[in-house]
């Protein structure tokens, strides 16, 4: 006689964790590599995730997910303060704080310039209501330009071309390189300071030639960006913080 093998439900989406009367959403992921349960809440996005090895028993997972509410607070309450894409907000670009100024009567493209005290601005034209639409706008193109220039000056040096430059908005990662030489990065890149998203540039051209990060990876990145210490080490500080802006 054969055994049937037994199937388990399927867990859900995402439960609910109850702290200080507050509800907190938490999203659901089994694992095959996973040893252990862990828990995660994403300094960029706010996203909490509670991660199963594929054999854990829900329930315990549940358990531990409800035991964790007020790390879930802690970690949630140290989040960036958000700050929308709105008339009179600070926001950086270029890694120096810009004045979002909409300019009601004003005609054409939003633009970086200074207002009569000679203060760094964004101005905005338009209607107010198209104000964050035209300034995430702004934000992406700029963000292109200056990649576009950044990986053609290492491409140049490395001697391999990059087929295809994409811009994105991602919360787990940067940059990105394909195999088949596409490269991904964020627009948010453009509110750091030139040198990280140079950095970022030469991390991902080198990854042309080394698609990993062993010691020749690293050596390579070195060269095309010799400051490259400096600037991981200014996102380790400040990258969460970027994801605030124009929430």
């Amino acid at each position: 006689m054969r055994l049937s093998l037994f199937k388990r439900k399927p867990d859900p989406e995402r439960i609910e964790v109850s702290h200080a009367g507050v509800l907190y959403p938490v999203q659901i992921k089994r694992r095959a590599s996973a040893r252990r349960m862990t828990l995660r809440v994403s300094q960029a996005s706010g996203e909490i995730t509670l991660t199963l090895p594929e054999r854990a028993d829900f329930a315990a997972g549940r358990l531990f997910a409800e035991n964790h509410g007020g790390w879930i607070a802690a970690r949630l309450a140290k989040r960036p303060q958000l700050t929308p894409f709105e008339p009179g907000r600070t926001i950086p670009f270029r890694g120096t704080p810009h004045r979002i100024v909409h300019w009601s009567k004003a005609r054409g493209l939003t633009r970086a310039t200074t207002d009569q005290d000679g203060a760094p601005i964004l101005a905005v034209a338009g209607e107010s209501a198209h104000v964050p639409r035209r300034i995430r706008d702004f934000l992406r193109r700029a963000a292109l330009e200056d990649l576009e220039a950044a990986v053609a000056r290492h491409t140049a040096a490395l001697g391999i071309p990059a087929r295809r430059i994409t811009i994105r908005d991602t919360t787990s990662r940067w940059g990105s390189c394909s195999s088949q030489g596409h490269l991904n990065f964020s627009w948010r890149l453009i509110l750091a300071p030139p040198l990280v998203l140079d950095y970022l540039a030469a991390h991902e051209v080198a990854h042309l030639k080394e698609m990993n990060h062993s010691h020749r990876f690293w050596a390579l990145t070195h060269k095309l960006c010799p400051r490259t210490e400096e600037a991981e080490a200014w996102l380790k500080r400040h990258g969460a913080g970027l994801h605030a802006y124009g929430a």
